[in-house]
């Protein structure tokens, strides 16, 4: 029993990197890309420094997904001014890029599919929704990986408020 349980504990300590382990709090957020689904556009997180940055990792078929998608939204519209960007990633299959566009109509932020992101720096995304947030020097402030995964506008406007009132714009 006690080696079936070191086989395990060892197994899951190597598949952490692919998890998203090697993402921390404080430290530079990967790089990002994405293709936007409204245009020809790729957005770079490299490019969005002096800005901060929601990344909300969703899918059309993931319910919490789609209850979050107003409240990002309604602090887009409040914020947008003031430097933030919000960009969600569809995790659906291209196959379903049909529904994804859809829902994307709804929206004014940025849409993705997965299938045309470049997301390697994130790790394998085993959990949605999942929220990351970057500062205006391009530091991870929250990692989708850990932690409660749920965005509201009162998480919002504790945890990424105070970062788009700290520092002017560029």
């Amino acid at each position: 029993m006690k080696h079936r349980l070191l086989t395990l504990l060892i197994a899951l300590q190597a598949c952490l990197p692919a998890l998203g382990a090697g993402l921390e709090v404080g430290q530079p957020a990967p790089d990002v890309e994405a293709k936007r689904l409204d245009s020809a556009e790729v957005f770079k997180l490299s490019e969005q420094r002096g800005k901060v940055v929601i990344l909300n990792i969703w899918a059309s078929w993931c319910g919490p997904c789609k209850e979050e998608m107003p409240a990002l939204q309604a602090y887009y519209d409040k914020y947008k001014a003031k430097g933030l960007v919000v960009l969600a990633i569809s995790m659906d299959e291209p196959r379903d890029g049909a529904e994804v566009r859809k829902v994307a109509q709804t929206y004014s932020f940025p849409i993705a599919l997965k299938s045309e992101s470049q997301l390697k720096g994130l790790g394998r995304i085993w959990r949605m929704p999942s929220t990351f947030v970057i500062d205006r020097q391009g530091i991870l402030v929250r990692n989708g990986h850990t932690g409660d995964p749920e965005i509201t506008l009162p998480i919002m406007e504790a945890q990424v408020t105070p970062l788009l009132l700290d520092a002017p714009l560029k």
